[in-house]
């Protein structure tokens, strides 16, 4: 079935995830692998987040929920949906710590792969990852993403500049 696992269940973003989102994103360990800028956010930046996904066609994001305890961990979105080229781009972002490394992110990337290659029918999905999030780079190899592209020296993390990296996947490559 699509959106769950042994483990977790993908739901839409409701109003009640809003100050959950808000810790995540102003958690610095959190926002220094996935967010380009460190920015603090305030609430009410969180609630606009919030009310643009909730209205928009081009982006579905879903809260990444532990399925027994229906604990928040994370987040997941495809954005800039191109319904006409068939292809988004893919975000996953674990925002509590405890739950890191333990494996919720890779049921969540097959969740997600499914969902998008078998239900929306897309034909290629893409990310972005930092050069230095190794384990990120060996979870998206792993489900078969190539090295597309790379923004050289993108990103500025303590007093060093860092590679954004661009990989993606094809329909046909995941399907086999």
């Amino acid at each position: 079935m699509f959106f769950e696992t042994d483990r977790v269940r993908l739901r839409k973003m409701r109003e009640n995830d809003i100050e959950v989102y808000n810790k995540w994103s102003n958690d610095e360990k959190v926002i220094s692998n996935t967010y380009p800028n460190l920015d603090i956010h305030s609430l009410e930046d969180t609630e606009d987040f919030y009310n643009k996904i909730k209205n928009t066609n081009n982006s579905k994001t879903y809260i990444i929920e532990e399925k027994i305890k229906k604990t928040p961990l994370g987040i997941t979105s495809l954005t800039n949906i191109d319904f006409f080229n068939r292809n988004a781009e893919f975000i996953i972002d674990i925002g509590e710590k405890n739950y890191w490394g333990k494996g919720y992110a890779t049921e969540v990337v097959t969740v997600m792969l499914d969902y998008t290659f078998k239900e929306l029918n897309l034909h290629r999905i893409y990310l972005k990852v930092f050069s230095f999030n190794k384990r990120a780079i060996r979870l998206y190899e792993k489900f078969g993403f190539k090295h597309e592209g790379k923004m050289r020296e993108a990103l500025y993390r303590e007093g060093k500049w860092h590679n954004i990296i661009i990989m993606g996947l094809l329909q046909s490559n995941y399907l086999k």
